[in-house]
């Protein structure tokens, strides 16, 4: 319908004849916000008073209606009065619409003025009857979310005279009043009219409107003890004849202003506002495990519907995902303020509180107070002296412009009845203070807000005991190996609680040899990463006595039965050897490795025999070799990064392929190629583990063997041997420690070995490798040397100087080996 549409007051049932069209006179209606300013102007509020309804919006209503000096000074009401001129006197006839546009009652309120006008442009009351405006107005208070805070309708009285023929005597008996709705037959039309007159008002605020004038009282016009009419929209439609006013009982009162049960009803209201915010406030938080978010989302919950200014403080053992505090918080007990939110200018409150500022707040202050009790306290009005007090309590800051005359409510943030912290609240001067309700609303809002917090505090918790689990037990793999680069990447997966069981490794083997794994234990969580932490050490144990990689699979799938029936996982291992260019693999149920030829950039799935999981038992694993060359690339995973809910996991197989061929300029490009390229498929939410080594191989001429006999004069051939090949690499600085070292081991092997040969091997890689080999498989063992002995020291003074050493045992045979560092000088020839 037509936004210009006026309402009017219609007659109800069985009234008079002469009373047939008393309601149908215009109403304004008009909304004023909480600072006493116009925010909605009808139609007929422009006709009753002659301002523009875009004049009207965002003045003050004091300066409209006819009243004058009702809301807070400092409003600039000079340019609307300069344009219509202010209403010169006002007579009022019942309670003053003065103390309603100040906030100043608490319970709808009806009454009639007698004003005289001068509008200086456009139509005014004149046209109502004269320079003199008989009104009559009813002023509603309003509770609830959003600025309105008061619905003035009003009504010119002189049109029942001008228009339906009643004398001045008549005229005057008229007075505004309320009834309840269910009393009057015809009073529903307003309730469903109202919101169609009002511009620019939303379907939320106009049905909260309609329900609190229901709630505390309908209007009505009052024509004598007995005749009330309810006030109805005029659609300028006649009505049908024969309807009357209701008959009012008679012991009623002739202007009934506070109806009976009218502050009984605005409390009841007051209450359904705060239920229903922090009903909306309850829905609102928590909607992420997420410390950070619910922070947020718990101090912008209060802004700026309950309070201006919310900040939240939270101990440091809160923050930092830490176990549960340890007994109440006290003056060493440091905060952190996490989150400010105001509805003030930006920045106002940036310097002097700023967010992320860490402090223990002073004893003599009433956030201390809260802290220490788990209470809320209640300022209603900071006073200037208790400002200077508190801001006395902080050094190099000056909060008494900030705080000074607001209303301040500090509520504290608990869970299992431990203070995890608080939240500071508070009111602008022009609004009205905290009260004892406010209050228990403030409390139950950081009540709420407690469970909350320990909810993510509890996951972050969680979260942080899962990350170190996760950290300690993936290896912190070295980037280059012997023969090899080496990049891994682990992913968590997006399930709650993020710990998995994939693992990776690299793990040192005698003869420059590299052994590499990728596992992954089936299912989530500790008992997962438990089992992985187990098979991983499994596998390093075997892998350095270097276990071939399928019996170093079946005494893992022996291993994992024996620690229970439950105990299952997939495992590829592969050990390169990079002299021989030689790539041997076993594998356990896991997924193909792909190899990506350093030639021609070719990438495939290498062919190997899947095997059974680790943990079935009774199935046999098989060996694979592979000849590899300088460059070639090895990429092994686990499932993870390739397989999608509802997709062939051969598609990811095959795209695996395409971004492992893809060039890259390091190692770590390629890997994040790769990563980049399977996550884009979305869907993934196992853990992903990622290892890729490039295999450099060793040249030829970086490698020298000889064989020795097991002769005491061989040491002495040994040095010489040893001497002349680092000459020959340019490694002169390496040659006296080198020389030392060796003649320790070959004396070893000569002394204590077994057979008629002795192996020696130099591999000149980013260090000096140097290996000796004898027929006997006892491994050698430190001794303590006293010092009358002549023997016994060798091996120490190979574990001082060298970089590692160290011995491993193959069927009747054993190496003993040790790594010398060269550095880039001696390592330029």
């Amino acid at each position: 319908m037509d936004r210009g549409t006026e309402m009017g007051a219609g007659p109800g049932d069985g009234a008079a004849p002469r009373h047939a069209g008393a309601g149908r006179i215009p109403l304004a209606v008009v909304v004023v916000d909480r600072d006493g300013l116009v925010s909605h102007w009808s139609t007929g509020a422009r006709r009753l008073f002659g301002v523009e309804r875009e004049v009207a919006v965002g003045h003050p209503a004091a300066d409209l209606l006819p009243v004058s000096g009702a809301l807070p000074d400092g409003l600039d009401t000079e340019p609307l009065l300069d344009a219509y001129g202010p209403y010169e006197t006002y007579d009022e006839l019942g309670p003053d619409l003065e103390d309603s546009l100040g906030g100043r009652t608490a319970y709808p309120t009806a009454g009639r003025a007698r004003i005289s006008a001068r509008h200086d442009d456009g139509p005014g009351p004149a046209e109502s009857g004269g320079d003199r405006l008989d009104v009559l107005w009813w002023a509603y208070p309003l509770v609830g979310p959003g600025p309105a805070r008061l619905l003035v309708l009003a009504a010119d009285a002189a049109r029942l005279h001008l228009e339906h023929g009643y004398d001045d005597g008549t005229a005057e008996r008229i007075s505004p009043g309320f009834a309840r709705h269910t009393e009057l037959p015809a009073s529903d039309d307003l309730a469903r009219r109202l919101p169609e007159i009002l511009p620019n008002m939303g379907p939320g605020l106009s049905g909260r409107i309609v329900s609190q004038v229901l709630e505390l009282g309908y209007p009505v016009l009052e024509f004598s003890q007995f005749d009330r009419v309810p006030v109805t929209p005029d659609w300028g439609v006649p009505r049908r004849a024969g309807r009357r006013p209701v008959q009012a009982a008679p012991q009623e009162r002739t202007v009934a202003v506070v109806p009976a049960g009218a502050e009984d009803d605005l409390e009841y209201a007051a209450v359904r506002e705060r239920l229903e915010f922090l009903n909306e406030v309850s829905s609102g938080i928590g909607t992420s495990l997420d410390l950070g978010e619910t922070i947020r989302e718990v101090t912008s919950a209060a802004v700026p519907r309950f309070t201006d200014f919310a900040g939240t403080h939270l101990r440091a053992a809160v923050l930092a995902g830490e176990g549960f505090p340890d007994g109440p918080p006290d003056a060493h007990t440091v905060m952190h303020r996490v989150w400010v939110e105001h509805n003030d200018e930006p920045g106002r409150w940036d310097d002097t509180v700023p967010v992320g500022e860490t402090f223990a707040f002073p004893e003599h202050t009433p956030f201390y107070q809260c802290m220490v009790t788990g209470e809320p306290v209640l300022i209603p009005r900071v006073t200037e002296e208790l400002a200077a007090r508190i801001s006395g309590e902080f050094e190099k800051r000056d909060l008494r412009p900030l705080i000074t005359g607001r209303s301040l409510l500090i509520v504290p943030l608990k869970a299992r009845n431990v203070v995890l912290g608080f939240m500071v609240l508070m009111r602008r001067p022009d609004r009205p203070a905290f009260d004892d309700m406010d209050r228990t609303t403030g409390a139950e809002l950081a009540a709420r807000a407690g469970l909350v917090l320990d909810n993510a505090r509890m996951y972050t918790y969680q979260e942080n005991v899962a990350d170190t689990l996760q950290d300690s037990m993936l290896p912190q793999v070295a980037p280059r190996m012997a023969g090899c680069d080496v990049a891994t990447r682990y992913l968590p997966g997006t399930r709650l609680g993020r710990i998995g069981g994939d693992w990776f490794d690299t793990i040192k083997l005698p003869g420059s040899r590299t052994a590499l794994v990728v596992g992954d234990v089936m299912g989530h969580g500790l008992n997962s990463a438990a089992m992985m932490g187990q098979l991983r050490t499994a596998v390093q144990t075997m892998a350095a006595m270097e276990t071939p990689p399928a019996q170093l699979l079946r005494n893992l799938d022996d291993l994992a039965r024996r620690l229970g029936e439950n105990y299952l996982a997939t495992c590829l291992y592969a050990v390169y050897d990079p002299i021989r260019g030689e790539l041997q693999l076993s594998n356990a149920g896991h997924i193909p490795p792909v190899l990506v030829r350093a030639e021609d950039g070719r990438s495939e799935l290498l062919d190997l025999p899947t095997g059974a999981p680790i943990g079935v038992g009774g199935v046999p694993f098989e060996s694979t070799v592979v000849r590899v060359s300088p460059g070639d690339r090895l990429v092994l995973c686990t499932d993870g990064l390739v397989e999608v809910r509802g997709a062939d996991i051969g598609d990811g197989l095959a795209a695996l392929c395409e971004s492992a061929a893809h060039p890259a300029a390091s190692m770590d490009d390629a890997c994040d190629t790769i990563i980049r390229a399977l996550n884009t498929r979305g869907g993934r939410k196992d853990d992903v583990a990622l290892l890729m080594a490039r295999l450099n191989g060793v040249p030829a001429e970086h490698v020298a063997e000889w064989q020795l006999a097991r002769e005491a004069r061989e040491v002495a051939r040994a040095r010489r041997l040893v001497r002349g090949q680092l000459l020959e690499w340019g490694l002169a600085d390496a040659v006296d420690t080198a020389e030392l070292l060796v003649s320790e081991v070959v004396t070893n092997a000569v002394r204590h070995g077994d057979g008629q040969r002795i192996g020696l091997r130099l591999v000149r890689t980013d260090a000096l490798l140097c290996e000796v080999t004898d027929d006997e498989p006892a491994l050698p063992a430190l001794l303590g040397a006293g010092i009358h002995d002549e023997s016994g020291r060798g091996l120490r003074v190979v574990s001082r100087l060298a970089r590692e050493w160290g011995a491993s045992a193959a069927g009747h045979r054993k190496t003993v080996w040790f790594e010398q560092a060269l550095t880039t000088a001696r390592h330029r020839g």
